[in-house]
């Protein structure tokens, strides 16, 4: 961890954080998910670049070391898109694979999308690729489906305030590391789903904990229930939705994104081939929505494989 670097690139104004290691020509960039930072990589990063590459994971605006942008409430996920060709830009590569999880996969085949010449490839984790559009999951599923509580301005901000940020990634954490979809009933808030005694996951220490919880105190979390959640509905302007980069989909077996109306069939039946001719799939059984940071060692091999076929 001591070798990796971090600097600042300011971008549209805003001083961004990047963490970077390794050196060389073939550069991956890492872009996080939620309740994620930079940080979310470690292990990535780290095998990247003894393999020969040179890795990079940025702070959003707004989350981490980043700085928020003026308006939060107005973040976008094109600012987060645009945010990632400055940060190329600035640091001079032409060429990179990216590599995300969560709601990350969305900048990044936006990005690739729309700047197809700077893309060798993409890996993802946890969700898939999915046209533009709105999501038939979110009729679909109940008034206390996690992501309606956060789409609500002012819900988790009272949700959440009655705890420190340190404490809302714990209970955050914990909820995403099972395999069943977070749902309040009518009279109960999200953080209300997490007993206080419930131990975090075996592969998440306390110290990873404090190193989300100091990032988290320093941002808050106004950025991050715009994007992703509030911003979910948002239109990028994509014309043609099919990605022609070769790409990589990391799925966890108890993931618990799997739940998700339609989405085994999307996945398991090949659709989501239609929007990604060249996708290979790979589901990891016991994986959780963390796998990269559950199962380091064989995510990490899988990348590698998948790099070195496509430098």
């Amino acid at each position: 961890m001591e070798e990796i670097q971090h600097k600042y690139i300011t971008v549209q104004g805003l001083k961004l954080h990047v963490a970077d290691i390794g050196t060389g020509s073939n550069v991956v960039v890492f872009l996080h998910g939620f309740p994620e930072i930079w940080y979310s990589w470690r292990h990535q990063m780290i095998a990247l670049a003894r393999a020969g590459f040179r890795a990079i994971a940025p702070d959003y605006r707004g989350y981490g070391l980043s700085d928020p942008p003026p308006q939060p409430d107005k973040t976008s996920y094109r600012d987060l898109v645009s945010d990632l060709l400055g940060i190329l830009d600035s640091l001079a590569i032409p060429k990179v694979f990216l590599i995300a999880k969560d709601f990350g996969p969305r900048p990044a085949y936006t990005f690739a999308l729309l700047h197809p010449e700077r893309v060798l490839g993409v890996v993802t984790m946890g969700v898939p690729y999915t046209p533009p559009g709105p999501h038939a999951f979110e009729k679909l599923l109940p008034e206390g489906f996690y992501i309606s509580r956060w789409q609500e301005p002012g819900r988790a901000e009272a949700d959440f305030g009655r705890l420190d940020a340190k404490t809302v990634v714990r209970n955050v954490y914990i909820l995403f590391s099972r395999s069943e979809i977070p749902i309040a009933a009518e009279n109960q808030e999200i953080m209300d789903l997490v007993d206080p005694s419930t131990p975090l996951p075996p592969w998440f220490t306390e110290e990873d904990l404090a190193a989300y919880g100091a990032l988290y105190e320093k941002s808050g979390f106004q950025t991050a229930l715009q994007v992703p959640y509030r911003a979910l509905r948002e239109d990028p302007g994509i014309t043609d939705p099919i990605v022609k980069a070769p790409a990589l989909f990391i799925m966890g077996g108890k993931d618990y994104v799997n739940k998700f109306p339609g989405m085994e069939d999307y996945i398991n039946s090949g659709k989501v081939k239609q929007f990604v001719p060249k996708l290979e799939i790979v589901f990891l059984p016991e994986g959780t929505h963390f796998v990269q940071e559950q199962s380091p060692e064989e995510v990490n091999q899988l990348i590698i494989t998948f790099l070195g076929k496509h430098i």
